[in-house]
């Protein structure tokens, strides 16, 4: 397919997504393929379900507000963070469920894997979902997560940070990405965010802070849209074929 494609797709650029294997990112060097991929089609049990929308994934009342879980009020900068999903053309994906999963304020993930010495916290668990509205907005109230070490290389850190699922209309049609927050000084060293080779679709990973949207009082704001495909496509942990 080309830009002037008469169907109107519009490919990613290359350099978009990160590669299988980046050589400063130690673990894909374990988990990417060393044999070109085959291609299955989907067949119609694939495509039909299980399927994701209001009706069809009933959510709690708490699930958008990851502060408001427990008995307390977790510890920690509170954030409202919030955006649109997308299409190429700019047009809202509406009933597309999101989710996300993060660390805590100190950096410490509600895991059993995660035993770091940093606090954990009784009050946060880390995880939200919402499906999007017919404009395609969301919006998570949570708090702004630490930075932590993770041992890929000496005195590795990864910059704070909040994965984001995004599941469409089948099971198998899922996206994962990243989201990061404006002006970290740990972007420089961190193999992860620099193993998208495109600068400009780096950047695109990386939320705005908006003041008219912050709750007085109440929650910093930041936005950060994600546009499923075309040549401002965000960043998607698993490359499109």
């Amino acid at each position: 397919m080309t830009l002037t494609d008469p169907t109107g797709y519009r490919p990613v650029p290359a350099g978009t997504n990160p590669p299988l294997a980046f050589e400063g990112y130690k673990s894909t060097a374990l988990r990417a393929p060393s044999q070109a991929p085959v291609i299955l089609r989907d067949r119609l049990t694939e495509v039909t379900g299980p399927l994701f929308g209001d009706s069809a994934h009933p959510r709690g009342p708490s699930d958008h507000d990851l502060t408001a879980q427990h008995s307390d009020e977790p510890i920690g900068q509170r954030i409202l963070v919030f955006g649109r999903v997308l299409d190429s053309d700019g047009r809202a994906v509406p009933d597309t469920l999101v989710e996300v999963w993060q660390a805590n304020a100190a950096g410490r993930y509600a895991h059993v894997v995660d035993n770091w010495p940093a606090p954990l916290d009784p009050n946060f668990t880390g995880g939200g979902r919402v499906v999007t509205d017919s404009a395609g907005h969301y919006s998570f109230t949570t708090i702004k997560p630490g930075a932590y070490p993770w041992g890929n290389h000496h005195n590795a850190w990864r910059p704070a940070h909040i994965h984001f699922s995004l599941f469409g209309r089948a099971f198998t049609q899922r996206l994962v990405t990243q989201m990061y927050f404006p002006d970290d000084p740990l972007f420089a060293q961190d193999p992860i965010y620099n193993s998208v080779p495109d600068e400009a679709a780096r950047r695109r990973m990386i939320s705005t802070f908006d003041l008219e949207a912050t709750k007085p009082n109440r929650a910093l704001a930041y936005r950060f849209d994600i546009v499923l495909r075309g040549r401002e496509q965000s960043v998607f942990e698993e490359p499109h074929v």
